[in-house]
């Protein structure tokens, strides 16, 4: 397949009823690991890629390593390969254009993409993302990939206290909206776990929404009967997979 095939299958995959389960990995290794597991898509993970290399979560990891890295899964597998891209490793649309052009370029056809702004615990004004999701769709365009926006809000997850969450409802179906607008394919909601409020999100949005699993999440027979379009793992499989080499590497040492 081209790449521009892939964007299109990677888009195909997000249905209501039906979603599409990414189990996030952080190499072209894992990549391989996950395709031979029977993956129809690739995702990588932020945090787990930045840990895989040495590095925290928060761009710490730098850009050209992401290149690389991105470049060698691509080359590894040939399924679709979506990227979590962060924040676009700039402020400004321009900034995130060319930042956006380059993951492309080497081989993504999906960026998760987030507003807040990485490093402070603040949100961008939805005007702000909306031209900031709007350069990655025009540089998307140039090259002539429909690359797959996912959008994520992390109104969620900067919110610790859970029992204020369906307060935010509103707030995030607001920005989802303003988002669509401005061309992504998809929006994200990491650290929603009340089912009440995932289905008013589902509800209420035409765009595939994507929930992230983890501790309290609802069971994924849960979540396809909410609308969820997309189920991710973010740095859980990484997590599982260093702590069971631990295990077996202690075992090792000690001759077991």
């Amino acid at each position: 397949m081209t790449q521009a095939d892939k964007a299109g299958q990677l888009a195909a995959l997000h249905v209501k009823g039906r979603p599409l389960v990414l189990y996030n990995i952080w190499d072209a290794g894992s990549a391989r690991s996950a395709a031979k597991a029977g993956s129809q898509a690739i995702a990588t993970g932020s945090w787990s890629m930045a840990a895989a290399h040495g590095f925290d979560d928060g761009e710490a990891i730098p850009l050209d390593l992401i290149e690389t890295i991105v470049g060698r899964i691509a080359s590894a597998v040939e399924l679709p390969l979506t990227v979590d891209f962060e924040g676009g490793y700039a402020k400004d649309p321009d900034g995130v254009a060319k930042n956006a052009a380059r993951i492309i370029k080497a081989g993504a056809v999906g960026l998760n993409f987030e507003d807040q702004i990485v490093g402070t615990g603040a949100l961008y004004a939805i005007a702000d993302q909306a031209q900031r999701i709007k350069a990655i769709r025009s540089a998307a365009d140039s090259l002539g990939i429909a690359v797959f926006i996912n959008a994520r809000t992390d109104l969620f997850l900067l919110e610790a206290d859970k029992t204020r969450h369906p307060d935010l409802i509103d707030a995030a179906i607001e920005r989802a909206l303003a988002y669509q607008q401005a061309g992504c394919s998809g929006f994200f909601i990491p650290g929603l776990l009340d089912e009440s409020g995932i289905a008013a999100i589902c509800d209420a949005l035409t765009l595939p929404v994507n929930v992230m699993v983890m501790g309290g999440a609802p069971e994924r027979e849960t979540l396809i009967g909410l609308g969820v379009s997309r189920i991710s793992y973010g740095p859980g499989p990484y997590l599982a997979a260093q702590a069971r080499f631990v295990e077996q590497c202690a075992a090792g040492l000690a001759g077991a």
